[in-house]
Protein backbone atom coordinates (compact mmCIF):
# COMPACT_ATOMS: atom_id res chain seq x y z
CA UNK A 1 0.00 0.00 0.00
CA UNK A 2 1.37 3.42 -0.91
CA UNK A 3 2.40 5.74 1.90
CA UNK A 4 0.08 8.43 0.50
CA UNK A 5 -2.86 6.05 0.59
CA UNK A 6 -2.10 5.06 4.17
CA UNK A 7 -1.80 8.71 5.19
CA UNK A 8 -5.12 9.53 3.54
CA UNK A 9 -6.82 6.56 5.22
CA UNK A 10 -5.38 7.56 8.60
CA UNK A 11 -6.55 11.15 8.15
CA UNK A 12 -10.04 10.03 7.17
CA UNK A 13 -10.18 7.73 10.18
CA UNK A 14 -9.11 10.51 12.56
CA UNK A 15 -11.73 12.81 11.14
CA UNK A 16 -14.44 10.14 11.42
CA UNK A 17 -13.65 9.54 15.11
CA UNK A 18 -13.90 13.24 15.95
CA UNK A 19 -17.07 13.75 13.92
CA UNK A 20 -18.80 10.72 15.43
CA UNK A 21 -18.03 11.52 19.08
CA UNK A 22 -21.19 12.61 20.86
CA UNK A 23 -23.53 11.51 18.07
CA UNK A 24 -25.86 8.53 17.66
CA UNK A 25 -23.19 6.87 15.50
CA UNK A 26 -20.60 6.94 18.30
CA UNK A 27 -21.38 3.64 20.05
CA UNK A 28 -21.29 1.62 16.85
CA UNK A 29 -18.10 3.25 15.62
CA UNK A 30 -16.51 2.99 19.08
CA UNK A 31 -17.12 -0.76 19.29
CA UNK A 32 -15.89 -1.48 15.78
CA UNK A 33 -12.75 0.59 16.27
CA UNK A 34 -11.98 -1.25 19.52
CA UNK A 35 -12.24 -4.55 17.64
CA UNK A 36 -10.07 -3.22 14.82
CA UNK A 37 -7.32 -1.94 17.10
CA UNK A 38 -7.60 -4.90 19.49
CA UNK A 39 -7.13 -7.41 16.65
CA UNK A 40 -8.56 -10.30 18.66
CA UNK A 41 -6.99 -9.40 22.01
CA UNK A 42 -9.64 -8.60 24.64
CA UNK A 43 -7.18 -6.64 26.79
CA UNK A 44 -6.21 -4.40 23.85
CA UNK A 45 -9.88 -3.94 22.94
CA UNK A 46 -10.59 -2.74 26.47
CA UNK A 47 -7.67 -0.33 26.31
CA UNK A 48 -8.96 1.02 22.99
CA UNK A 49 -12.40 1.56 24.48
CA UNK A 50 -10.72 3.61 27.21
CA UNK A 51 -8.87 5.68 24.58
CA UNK A 52 -12.11 6.26 22.70
CA UNK A 53 -13.95 7.23 25.89
CA UNK A 54 -11.17 9.70 26.72
CA UNK A 55 -11.57 11.21 23.26
CA UNK A 56 -15.33 11.56 23.70
CA UNK A 57 -14.82 13.18 27.11
CA UNK A 58 -12.22 15.61 25.74
CA UNK A 59 -14.57 16.65 22.96
CA UNK A 60 -17.67 16.87 25.16
CA UNK A 61 -16.26 19.32 27.71
CA UNK A 62 -18.83 22.09 27.72
CA UNK A 63 -18.69 25.71 28.72
CA UNK A 64 -15.44 26.51 26.97
CA UNK A 65 -14.83 29.05 24.23
CA UNK A 66 -15.20 27.89 20.63
CA UNK A 67 -11.48 28.35 20.02
CA UNK A 68 -10.69 25.83 22.77
CA UNK A 69 -13.30 23.41 21.43
CA UNK A 70 -11.84 23.72 17.93
CA UNK A 71 -8.34 23.14 19.31
CA UNK A 72 -9.58 20.01 21.12
CA UNK A 73 -11.13 18.69 17.89
CA UNK A 74 -7.90 19.28 15.98
CA UNK A 75 -5.82 17.67 18.72
CA UNK A 76 -8.02 14.57 18.86
CA UNK A 77 -8.08 14.28 15.08
CA UNK A 78 -4.27 14.34 15.01
CA UNK A 79 -4.09 11.78 17.82
CA UNK A 80 -6.36 9.37 15.98
CA UNK A 81 -4.72 10.01 12.62
CA UNK A 82 -1.40 9.07 14.23
CA UNK A 83 -2.90 5.97 15.85
CA UNK A 84 -4.42 4.79 12.56
CA UNK A 85 -1.12 5.39 10.73
CA UNK A 86 0.74 3.44 13.42
CA UNK A 87 -1.71 0.56 13.20
CA UNK A 88 -1.40 0.36 9.42
CA UNK A 89 2.40 0.56 9.56
CA UNK A 90 2.99 -2.15 12.19
CA UNK A 91 1.32 -5.06 10.41
CA UNK A 92 2.17 -7.18 7.38
CA UNK A 93 0.86 -6.47 3.92
CA UNK A 94 -2.10 -8.88 4.05
CA UNK A 95 -3.28 -7.64 7.45
CA UNK A 96 -2.68 -4.03 6.38
CA UNK A 97 -4.91 -4.50 3.35
CA UNK A 98 -7.64 -6.04 5.51
CA UNK A 99 -7.40 -3.26 8.11
CA UNK A 100 -7.40 -0.60 5.41
CA UNK A 101 -10.56 -2.11 3.93
CA UNK A 102 -12.22 -2.15 7.37
CA UNK A 103 -11.23 1.47 7.90
CA UNK A 104 -12.49 2.43 4.43
CA UNK A 105 -15.84 0.80 5.18
CA UNK A 106 -16.12 2.49 8.60
CA UNK A 107 -15.35 5.91 7.15
CA UNK A 108 -17.81 5.40 4.28
CA UNK A 109 -20.58 4.28 6.65
CA UNK A 110 -19.92 7.15 9.03
CA UNK A 111 -19.85 9.70 6.19
CA UNK A 112 -23.17 8.40 4.85
CA UNK A 113 -24.75 8.35 8.32
CA UNK A 114 -23.53 11.87 9.09
CA UNK A 115 -25.09 13.20 5.89
CA UNK A 116 -28.55 11.84 6.76
CA UNK A 117 -30.68 14.43 8.48
CA UNK A 118 -28.28 17.27 7.78
CA UNK A 119 -30.06 20.46 6.86
CA UNK A 120 -28.18 23.33 5.34
CA UNK A 121 -29.65 26.70 4.56
CA UNK A 122 -27.84 29.01 2.20
CA UNK A 123 -29.00 32.50 1.34
CA UNK A 124 -27.96 33.61 -2.11
CA UNK A 125 -28.71 36.74 -4.05
CA UNK A 126 -28.80 36.50 -7.82
CA UNK A 127 -29.15 39.30 -10.30
CA UNK A 128 -30.39 38.41 -13.77
CA UNK A 129 -31.33 35.03 -15.24
CA UNK A 130 -30.10 32.20 -13.05
CA UNK A 131 -30.29 28.42 -13.25
CA UNK A 132 -29.78 26.33 -10.13
CA UNK A 133 -29.53 22.56 -10.24
CA UNK A 134 -30.20 20.67 -7.04
CA UNK A 135 -30.00 16.89 -6.63
CA UNK A 136 -30.00 14.07 -4.14
CA UNK A 137 -33.52 14.56 -2.77
CA UNK A 138 -32.84 18.12 -1.70
CA UNK A 139 -35.52 20.74 -1.21
CA UNK A 140 -35.29 24.24 -2.52
CA UNK A 141 -37.58 27.13 -1.70
CA UNK A 142 -37.40 30.07 -4.06
CA UNK A 143 -38.80 33.45 -3.05
CA UNK A 144 -39.04 36.35 -5.45
CA UNK A 145 -39.19 39.82 -4.03
CA UNK A 146 -38.28 41.10 -0.62
CA UNK A 147 -38.55 39.00 2.48
CA UNK A 148 -39.37 40.39 5.90
CA UNK A 149 -36.97 38.41 8.05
Amino acid sequence: MLAETMAAMAAAGGSAVVQAAGTDAWEGLRGRLALMFGRGNAHREGAELEHLDATAAALAASGRPETEAAAARIQQEIIWQTRFAGLLECVGDAERDALAEQLRALVAEHTAAAAVGRIEITHNTFSGPTAVQVGGGNTQEVTFGRTTE
